[in-house]
């Protein structure tokens, strides 16, 4: 089953693909991030975003897909612009008909590193020993994404238990 996890953002868009395979390991197929200009206008980078986007699904052809839920800040600003890019990512994901599950933060830590407060470099560490990567990945948003796409990998096995 290959997972594409999704780490929202207008500037910056983390995306993970991540396979587990037939004996439940997990391997990273491909990441990365999806970066808009600050002078486009913000149409133009919401375009930008859904056809990139479109275009690695395309490509990598995942089985499902899963989203960071926003975490808002005191910086309403940001929080509407990560919530513009948000939409229409989930746009691109239902259209391409995949099976979308959306994490909250502590939840993504929580699966990976067992403690839902987890600061960013274990939460870095632990995504490069469950891929068995050899480094971190780069950038941050890339690993961020891989972390939801393992959480996601982990949901799905529960939810098929139950």
């Amino acid at each position: 089953m290959l997972s594409l996890g999704i780490d929202p953002g207008t500037a910056t868009v983390g995306y993970g693909f991540v396979r587990e395979l037939n004996d439940g390991s997990l391997k990273a197929e491909a990441y990365g991030v999806i970066t808009t200009p600050p002078s486009l206008r913000m149409s133009e980078r919401l375009k930008l975003i859904y056809d990139s986007l479109t275009a690695l699904i395309e490509h990598h052809k995942p089985d499902r897909a899963a989203v960071e839920e926003l975490l808002f800040g005191k910086n309403v600003t940001t929080a509407i612009t990560v919530a513009q890019g948000r939409g229409v990512i989930l746009l691109a994901l239902q259209n391409a008909h995949l099976p979308i599950q959306e994490f909250k933060p502590t939840y993504i830590k929580q699966s990976i590193s067992g403690y839902g407060g987890a600061k960013k470099p274990q939460m870095q560490e632990m995504t490069r020993m469950l891929l068995s990567l050899e480094s971190i990945p780069r950038p941050d948003d890339a690993a961020d994404a891989l972390a939801v796409a393992i959480t996601d990998l982990h949901s799905s096995r529960y939810s098929m238990i139950e």
